[in-house]
């Protein structure tokens, strides 16, 4: 008989059945894979606060540094064309009108399409492999680029780029949440997110010293393209070999150590991982109306994001700099976004309000974007200029801020993975639109694209505060399910909870009748407007 303990968790048998008994494995049928795994143990673990720690560092040694890179690639990747917009690819592939606003916006149009085929995937396939092979795929089709001559070769390599990095955020997400409790997610969701600033300012000094390779036979923006591609391929192979597919099959966590990392998530009430694709959840997640507060914020926040993504080094260029003292004038940008999304994401998580710090990161790029339309295009106002396009580059800090916020209001497998589809068609929208609100011909103003942005980061705070008293109301809802069961109207959400917090709360931690059975259907595989234990953030 086959160990039911060297079986990948979730691969159900009649030797599996057997070995923790039929009465168990119908208890355990249908739910989480982590109640599943916990069953097989045959005995029970206690998450001590150093325990918690031990684990927690491994998971970000070893999970967190992967995720890390391939963002990375990612926006290296997709910012290649901005760069390659500097050296001449659109003379050399004798693009009008709106065509270059377009190959910016087809990448969104190929994610747009491919979400909800991304987020069954998600649900059914192994993350760590699904997102290996995506990164190989679109690393080869970057490399491919090279060979774009005109618009519809431009136009079919980035829709195929597209496809393949459609994937990259949205597995990003779900790993988070499969692997960290609550408050510990908004950090790491901001440092993925945060490599968008170290690619605006590693990339530009890369950019400029590839484009001064002298070749004969390929342009500058034909190296930037190939040695992109050639580094994400090269990268995938690593993904594919050391990036676990779920803690139930990490191998660099031995013993017990699997068994810790799973129980310490009981408190999230989402769960892990289920492997079952549940209609329902897909029916609740689009009638849920936070599901759509979330999307239109996303959406919101993505027009800008998109436009300025794509037309940021030439605007910074109409201020009257060179090619190559735009794409150095572009790193400060960068720095920028770095420290704000990084800091943003701590005081968050220090203060326990995402909405706050989502309507505060509004601020900025209001102030930055009045600046760059009302003041002349001068060598004088060069300083004053750049100072409003550093301050506007505040905003990338608001979309990881909106992943947490949604991903720690959302419980149930399938649930969490269709609503973070439905985000992501949001925020590929966004990106559809953001360029095609400016056109090469608005230089050096870009009147019509930059006052939509400043408009909309007026909508998103507005979007903000109907969350919170949207989240709010299903707080009330929820106490008022507890006490009709004869529960505690009020109890301590230990998921938000510090390091400090959780050491007083130590006994109730380890043991959820402390907190009158909050925490016993973590691992049902339930929606969070199904399950009344589930505490909504704000």
């Amino acid at each position: 008989m086959v160990d039911p303990r060297d079986q990948k968790p979730g691969d159900i048998n009649a030797e599996t059945v057997e070995a923790i008994g039929a009465a168990d494995y119908e208890a355990v049928k249908g739910k989480d894979k982590a109640a599943l795994l916990l069953k097989e143990a045959g005995h029970s673990v206690i998450v001590t606060p150093a325990d918690n720690s031990r684990i927690l560092r491994s998971i970000d040694l070893h999970i967190l540094p992967i995720i890390l890179v391939i963002y990375c690639l990612q926006s290296l990747d997709k910012t290649a064309l901005s760069y390659a917009s500097v050296f001449g690819i659109i003379q050399d592939t004798h693009l009008v009108g709106l065509e270059y606003s377009w190959t910016g916006a087809i990448v969104y149009v190929a994610q747009l399409i491919w979400q909800p085929l991304i987020a069954l995937a998600l649900v059914k396939l192994p993350l760590g492999k699904f997102i290996g092979v995506m990164v190989l795929c679109w690393g080869i089709t970057l490399c491919g680029m090279v060979g774009s001559k005109n618009f519809g070769g431009l136009m079919a390599s980035r829709f195929v780029l597209g496809s393949f990095e459609a994937s990259v955020a949205p597995t990003f997400i779900a790993l988070v949440q499969m692997w960290y409790r609550r408050n510990e997610q908004t950090n790491r969701n901001a440092a993925w997110y945060s490599m968008l600033g170290i690619v605006n300012i590693f990339g530009s000094l890369l950019s400029w010293g590839l484009a001064h390779i002298d070749s004969h036979t390929l342009r500058p923006w034909q190296i930037i393209f190939l040695f992109c591609g050639c580094l994400t391929a090269a990268f995938s192979v690593i993904v594919l070999i050391f990036l676990p597919d779920s803690p139930m099959q990490a191998r660099f966590l031995k013993g017990d150590d699997k068994l810790i990392a799973i129980e310490r998530l009981r408190m999230n009430q989402m769960g892990v991982s289920s492997g079952v694709w549940r209609w329902d959840h897909v029916w609740e997640c689009l009638t849920d109306v936070k599901t759509w507060i979330w999307f239109c914020l996303l959406t919101a926040v993505s027009i800008p994001s998109g436009g300025i993504t794509t037309y940021g080094p030439l605007i910074v260029k109409s201020f009257g700099f060179s090619s190559f003292k735009t794409l150095l004038f572009n790193m400060p940008f960068g720095a920028v976004q770095l420290v704000v999304t990084l800091g943003a994401a701590f005081g968050a998580t220090r203060f326990k309000s995402k909405s706050l710090m989502l309507a505060l990161l509004c601020i900025p790029p209001i102030i930055g974007l009045s600046l760059m339309l009302s003041i002349p295009r001068t060598k004088n106002n060069r300083g004053i200029l750049l100072f409003g396009y550093y301050i506007t580059s505040v905003y990338p800090a608001i979309s990881p801020l909106i992943y947490s916020w949604s991903g720690q209001n959302t419980g149930g497998d399938t649930k969490r993975k269709v609503t973070t589809a439905v985000l992501f068609i949001g925020a590929s929208a966004g990106n559809i639109i953001g360029p095609n609100l400016f056109k090469p011909s608005d230089a050096p103003y870009y009147h019509r694209g930059l006052s939509a942005d400043l408009a909309l980061f007026v909508v998103i705070i507005v979007l903000v505060g109907l969350g919170v008293i949207w989240v709010r109301i299903l707080n009330q809802k929820h106490a008022a399910e507890r006490v009709r069961l004869g529960k505690a109207a009020k109890v301590v959400d230990l998921s938000m909870e510090d390091k400090k917090a959780l050491e007083k709360h130590d006994e109730a931690v380890n043991d959820t009748h402390q907190t009158g059975g909050v925490g016993e259907k973590g691992f049902d595989d339930l929606t969070d407007l199904k399950n009344e234990d589930f505490i909504y953030v704000y």
